[in-house]
């Protein structure tokens, strides 16, 4: 090869050869590309979640923190893309909307409201009644029954047809029964009596007759003497003419208790029979107990998501799949017990866990 051929290679083929080194580099660091890369590369390489649910006529969805929603870009782009079902976490709460009695505050669940209208997204109202989360006046109050009833009354009413037809589906009361089957201790127990549980549900349904109205609960997702006392509720409410839609399981769980899936199944099996609907509408999967590996923890916990979304998509009636917050970064349970944790399918920096990869699987039938 003579002398000119030799330059007219080397001019070509360095630059070629630099340009695929320049290729190989890329691509090995884009393996550490910054949460927003990597939401980009799920929204270019694969379908959402809410697309795949779709196709099962499947609400999937999650709790909302409304100042993550406000201030966190990356929360607002994910939240867009995979969910089409959103629960408004505290804001929606007694002693969020209901401050001092008679005075309202509804401008952190209306953002969520607005955000998720914005978005083509259905609205879980979260909730009317429940033993925990209410104002200092009411709860240090002293109040006769009567007093009692049309407080909840107008609260109930309010809320509800403040949203008129933009939140049709409400947990109206919440957590109302213990481990036992027992009713839970609250200030509408004491006060009011077991009076109370029926009258949630006619008082919802008097301000909103189109909206879905919920039983939601914990720890009653499989069979146990508690999910037998939900159903059993439930059943007696239908029998009264009491209106109520479904039945809410919020599995909150761990690697190291959670309830058999063919349970979780039989028991919605079992409430569908009755004609409600269930959800799923808290999930989240405790891993910090576990003494495995973390990859091995962050498997386990795929796998059920995996199997309770299974379960979940075998019965009709199972209309939404919630989980209880998408990323670890706003998850309730390191502040609550105190320890780090990673319960979500999305991790602190938004990217996507095998739990993530686990729902799209089902949702694809892999």
């Amino acid at each position: 090869m003579n002398l000119m051929r030799k330059r007219s290679l080397y001019r070509h083929v360095i630059p070629l050869l630099l340009l695929i080194l320049l290729t190989i580099s890329c691509g090995a660091a884009s393996t550490q590309a910054p949460p927003k890369q990597t939401t980009a590369a799920l929204s270019t390489f694969s379908p959402s979640l809410r697309s795949l649910a779709q196709a099962h006529s499947l609400y999937i969805g999650t709790a909302v923190n409304a100042d993550a929603l406000q201030n966190e870009e990356h929360y607002r782009d994910t939240l867009a893309r995979e969910f089409n079902i959103v629960t408004p976490e505290i804001s929606m709460k007694f002693d969020a909307t209901e401050p001092e009695r008679n005075l309202y505050t509804f401008n952190k669940a209306d953002s969520i409201v607005a955000f998720a209208k914005a978005h083509n997204m259905q609205v879980r109202g979260h909730n009317l009644v429940w033993y925990q989360a209410l104002p200092s006046w009411l709860s240090s109050g002293h109040f006769s029954r009567g007093d009692l009833m049309d407080i909840l009354r107008q609260h109930i009413i309010t809320e509800v047809l403040h949203y008129g037809g933009k939140v049709n589906i409400w947990d109206v009361v919440n957590e109302a029964i213990n481990n036992d089957g027992t009713l839970r201790d609250s200030i509408w127990l004491r006060g009011i009596g077991p009076d109370f549980l029926d009258l949630a549900f006619r008082w919802a349904h008097e301000a909103n007759p189109q909206a879905r109205l919920f039983y939601n609960d914990y720890g009653g997702e499989g069979m146990s003497r508690k999910s037998d006392a939900i159903y059993n509720f439930v059943k007696g409410l239908l029998q009264r003419g009491v209106p109520i839609n479904g039945v809410g399981l919020q599995m909150h769980i761990n690697l190291d208790a959670y309830p058999n899936p063919q349970d979780v199944l039989a028991n919605m099996k079992r409430l569908a029979a009755l004609g409600l609907e269930v959800q799923i509408t808290e999930m989240d999967v405790q891993i910090q107990d576990d003494p495995r590996p973390m990859q091995a923890k962050l498997d386990a916990e795929g796998q059920l998501y995996r199997e309770m979304l299974s379960m979940c998509l075998a019965v009709k009636q199972c209309t939404a799949f919630v989980m209880w917050g998408f990323t670890d970064r706003h998850s309730w349970i390191p502040e609550f017990t105190g320890h780090p944790d990673a319960p979500l399918i999305f991790d602190a920096e938004y990217r996507p866990k095998p739990a993530y990869f686990a729902l799209v699987g089902v949702l694809s039938g892999r």
